[in-house]
C-alpha cells in the first residue's frame, strides 16, 4: 500500500496541575460526571504535579521511531496526535496535511482488540478527518493488533526473567507467582471484542495467550501464575472483569506466597495507571503483607518493540502474506484493518 506517513495515535494525558480537569473532562465526555467527582479521582495525577508520564513517553516513542525509520532508509515521517490531549488527532492530521501527507497508517498504544483499543480509535480517526474538513483528502489505516508480535512479547519476557533472578537474590526459596495485569473492562465490552473466543471474548484470550507464551519463555516449568485486572471505573452496578489485582494479592498472601512479580501486559509504557495503580497501591497492599513485590517494566521505547512497530509498517508496505507476518501465538497474525476515510470509505 502507498503511504505517506505515519500517525502514532495515543491516550493523552495532563502536563500541569491547571490540565487535570479538563484532561479528565475530555476523557469522560458525553458521561455527565461532575468536576467535584472528577476531583476525587485527579489525586493520582495531582500527587505527580498535575502530569501524566505518558506525553513523554509517546514523544520518546515518536522519536525512536523515526530513528528506526531512518535506520532502515524508510522515508515516512512520524506525526503524533492523542485522543484526550494537546496534541489531538486533529492536529496531527492538520499537520500532515499541510506537509503533503495523505495517507496515514496509525500505530495506536494499544496491543489488544476491544473497543477502547480499537474501535473508539476508527471513531477517533473519523471525527478527526470530519472536523478538519479533510475528509475527501486524507485516508487513515490502522495496523493491526501486535499483541503476539515479537517486538512486544520480548521486553515482558526479558523483564520476567530479570525479576524472577531479583526474587531469587534478595529472597531465595520464597513462594513466588506472577501476575500478568491488563486494564480491566466491562464483561460485555470484552465479550464484544470477539465472542468466537470466549466468555472473555478476543480481549481476554489474546491477554491469556501473551502470558502463556512469556511465562513459557522466562520462567521455569511449573511457575504460577494468573491473569489479573487493574483501573476498573464506572458504575459498581456494571459487572467488570476480575478479579482485581489487589483483591488477588490479598488471596496470595493468604496462600502463603511471598514475592510477587507483576507484568503490566496489557500496557505498551509506564503511564499513570502503571506508576499509580501498580507501582503505589498494589505495591502498598503487597507491602502490607510483608510481600516482595517487583514489578516488570512496559515496552516503552525497547528496541525489540520500536523495531516491532516499524516491521509492522513494513508489512503493510510491503503487502506481506499472512504466512509470513511474525507471532507468538496461536491466535496471531491478527487481521488488517481496511483503510479509513476517503481512498476507501469510511469504517463504521
Amino acid at each position: 500500500m502507498k503511504v505517506d506517513a505515519i500517525l502514532l495515535a495515543g491516550f493523552g494525558g495532563p502536563e500541569g496541575q491547571d490540565d487535570v480537569i479538563p484532561f479528565l473532562r475530555n476523557v469522560t465526555r458525553g458521561r455527565g460526571v461532575p468536576d467535584e467527582r472528577l476531583e476525587a479521582v485527579a489525586h493520582h495525577y495531582r500527587a505527580r504535579g498535575g502530569v501524566s508520564p505518558i506525553n513523554a513517553q509517546n514523544r520518546a516513542l515518536q522519536a525512536a521511531l523515526q530513528a528506526e525509520l531512518a535506520r532502515r532508509g524508510i522515508d515516512l515521517p512520524v506525526h503524533w496526535g492523542n485522543r484526550n490531549w494537546d496534541p489531538y488527532l486533529e492536529d496531527a492530521v492538520r499537520a500532515a496535511h499541510a506537509a503533503g501527507h495523505h495517507r496515514l497508517l496509525a500505530l495506536v498504544t494499544s496491543a489488544y482488540t476491544s473497543y477502547s483499543g480499537v474501535g473508539q480509535y476508527l471513531e477517533d480517526f473519523q471525527r478527526a478527518l470530519d472536523r478538519t474538513g479533510l475528509a475527501d483528502e486524507v485516508s487513515i489505516t490502522k495496523v493491526r493488533e501486535y499483541f503476539d508480535h515479537p517486538g512486544f512479547v520480548a521486553p515482558f519476557v526479558e523483564g520476567v526473567r530479570a525479576a524472577l533472578a531479583r526474587v531469587a537474590d534478595e529472597r531465595s526459596g520464597a513462594r513466588t507467582h506472577v501476575l500478568f495485569a491488563t486494564h480491566s473492562i466491562p464483561t460485555a465490552a470484552a465479550l464484544a471484542s470477539g465472542p468466537e473466543h470466549g466468555p472473555g471474548g478476543a480481549y481476554v484470550a489474546q491477554h491469556l495467550a501473551v502470558a502463556r507464551a512469556v511465562i513459557g519463555q522466562a520462567a521455569p516449568s511449573g511457575t504460577p501464575w494468573s491473569l489479573v485486572y487493574q483501573s476498573r471505573s464506572g458504575s459498581p452496578s456494571v459487572p467488570w472483569l476480575e478479579p482485581d489485582i489487589n483483591d488477588a494479592v490479598d488471596q496470595l498472601a493468604a496462600d502463603g506466597v511471598q514475592a510477587l512479580v507483576v507484568v503490566p501486559i496489557g500496557f505498551v509504557s509506564d503511564h499513570m495507571e502503571v506508576v499509580w495503580d501498580l507501582d503505589t497501591e498494589v505495591a502498598a497492599t503487597a507491602a502490607g503483607h510483608g510481600m516482595l513485590m517487583v514489578r516488570v517494566p512496559t515496552p516503552g521505547v525497547h528496541p525489540a518493540f520500536v523495531a516491532g512497530l516499524v516491521d509492522l509498517v513494513v508489512e503493510r508496505l510491503e503487502d506481506v502474506p499472512d504466512d509470513e507476518r511474525p507471532h507468538v501465538t496461536e491466535l496471531g497474525p491478527w487481521p488488517d484493518l481496511p483503510p479509513l476515510g476517503a481512498v476507501a470509505g469510511p469504517v463504521r
